[in-house]
């Protein structure tokens, strides 16, 4: 396996008073990362200085020691990016569309003419490729994003909410095309959907205003958590007053009472009955928030 090394020490950046990154390092090789938290984190602000689309106001990305920034045009050819929001020719079909990428992308004819098929293939796009862009779905848009990042092959794939407005069957879709793309490249992909890097990525990164919080494999960021799942059954008229005191992951309401899940470390009522603890526990702990106001960390 080829041995690479994408680093960011100390980053940060800055929008007047807020700082939208605050001081992250984290080193990637090889594998698919998952970027997860609630809009607002900095994850996009992240992406784009990854993409070099933004400078930081201080610190340092480096691809194998070398600065990226002073490597301008050798490393955005090492870069593939699919972004929340993608450009499209909504006139131009699937084929011409990946045409013209490939031809900014500074692809030979040759090159561009193997590579829009290889693509168009991996993606299943290829019956659609005579399909204008105006006309296709909101997964088949998101298949051509992945298309058009992927043309020259990159050593680095940044996606971003990548998938954003689909369907439970296109999410799985596209988890799966993920996972076929992450063999000898970097793989980013940043989300506040948990299920779209539980099953996908080898190491997940907590991001919460501005900051990395918790990073790990799913199963070491499960047995850190400081909350445990509880089953617990209550009466209907004192659900509103365990929202108030508790993080709430699930309400179910039956005949006679509620049945709640509750995140806590210890017990919330006698009876309750510990369950097994979930990714989704996880975001939530760090990223939910009781009614009475008190944040994930449990701090006002």
């Amino acid at each position: 396996m080829l041995f690479m090394e994408l680093k960011i020490t100390n980053l940060s950046k800055d929008f007047r008073k807020t700082k939208a990154v605050n001081q992250v390092s984290y080193t990637f090789h090889s594998g698919v990362y998952g970027l997860l938290g609630i809009n607002g984190a900095g994850k996009t602000t992240l992406m784009r200085m990854l993409t070099t689309l933004l400078n930081p106001t201080s610190g340092e990305i480096t691809w194998d020691g070398e600065d990226v920034f002073k490597m301008d045009k050798a490393y955005r050819k090492l870069l593939g990016y699919l972004p929340q929001d993608f450009g499209v020719y909504p006139d131009f079909s699937v084929q011409d569309y990946l045409r013209y990428i490939a031809a900014l992308k500074n692809l030979t004819p040759t090159e561009a003419k193997e590579k829009v098929q290889e693509v168009l293939l991996l993606t299943g796009m290829t019956q659609f490729k005579g399909k204008k862009m105006r006309t296709l779905s909101g997964g088949m848009k998101r298949r051509a994003g992945i298309a058009q990042a992927v043309l020259n092959d990159p050593k680095i794939l940044v996606l971003d909410e990548p998938t954003a407005g689909l369907d439970p069957s296109e999410r799985i879709r596209f988890r799966n095309l993920i996972s076929e793309l992450a063999a000898d490249r970097i793989v980013l992909l940043s989300t506040h959907i948990v299920s779209d890097v539980e099953s996908v990525a080898g190491q997940i990164i907590l991001m919460k205003e501005g900051r990395f919080v918790a990073t790990g494999t799913t199963e070491e960021l499960i047995a850190a958590c400081p909350d445990k799942g509880w089953l617990c059954n209550v009466p209907k008229d004192e659900v509103y007053a365990y929202h108030q005191k508790y993080r709430v992951a699930n309400v179910k309401t039956l005949s006679d009472h509620a049945q709640l899940r509750i995140l806590s470390q210890d017990a919330p009522m006698p009876g309750a009955v510990p369950e097994e603890t979930s990714l989704e526990d996880v975001f939530l702990s760090y990223f939910g928030e009781r009614s009475g106001g008190e944040d994930g960390n449990g701090m006002v």
